[in-house]
């Protein structure tokens, strides 16, 4: 039980890591580009070989695919109801556009990590840790707090107040872990699956609608070989896991 909230910690910790050579050094854009696309490829390949496939080789087709499609169908419509107060932008590294929120930048980090953290406490139901949704969504999250605590701190936001943020962002990761594994009864493959689908349709969903186009955007096409190669680390990591 507390592994769980352990573990959803752990992947939600990289936020606070990013947020802090955010925040007090000096990255290069292309570098933090360059970590976003390896950790596009990592959580493609995390969704597809460790949610996806578990879920229909556990269940069928049917029901992880219906959860798969509500999973980013839900992730789009809120995704565009936080764009307009500028939520699309918490993977940037510039300065916030005027009318757009830090809040909404906040909200939009959280939209990422509760389903994340979720499934990392699903997982653990099977007795043992998914090392490769850890390490996808650690990764992940590591650019996202950098990224996007260069882009606050440009905003005027405080260094303590941007901290305090995302330490809020690891905490609420931990507690979703425990309620994933706590709430869901293992024994139920079918609901244990469309969980799964779920979360697979959400990441890809982000990644193709944040991650993806802000690492093109500051990284230039080489992005593109950095995701093949987080993509194959996912295999590799599946195959020896």
């Amino acid at each position: 039980m507390f592994q769980a909230a352990l573990w959803g910690g752990v992947a939600g910790s990289s936020l606070v890591i990013g947020a802090l050579l955010g925040i007090f050094k000096n990255i290069s854009i292309k570098f933090t580009a360059f970590v976003m696309a390896f950790g596009t490829g990592v959580l493609i390949g995390a969704a597809t070989f460790e949610l996806l496939t578990e879920a229909v080789k556990d269940a069928g087709i049917l029901y992880p695919s219906i959860s798969f499609t509500a999973g980013a169908i839900i992730f789009v419509i809120a995704e565009f109801l936080i764009a307009k107060k500028g939520g699309n932008q918490r993977k940037r590294s510039k300065g916030n556009p005027v009318g757009h929120s830090g809040l909404a930048i906040f909200i939009g980090t959280l939209l990422d990590a509760i389903p994340e953290s979720f499934i990392i406490g699903v997982s653990l139901l099977e007795d043992s840790v998914s090392w490769l949704i850890i390490i996808a969504i650690f990764i992940s999250n590591f650019p996202e707090g950098l990224s996007s605590s260069i882009g606050l701190k440009k905003d005027g936001y405080s260094k303590k107040k941007i901290l305090f943020l995302w330490t809020i962002v690891m905490v609420i990761s931990s507690f979703s872990s425990f309620i994933g594994y706590t709430l869901i009864d293992p024994s139920s493959h079918i609901v244990v699956s469309m969980i799964g689908g779920f979360a697979a349709g959400g990441i890809l969903a982000m990644v193709s609608s944040t991650m993806m186009p802000e690492a093109y955007q500051d990284g230039g096409p080489v992005v593109g070989f950095i995701s093949a190669i987080g993509l194959l680390c996912s295999l590799i990591l599946t195959y020896f896991g």
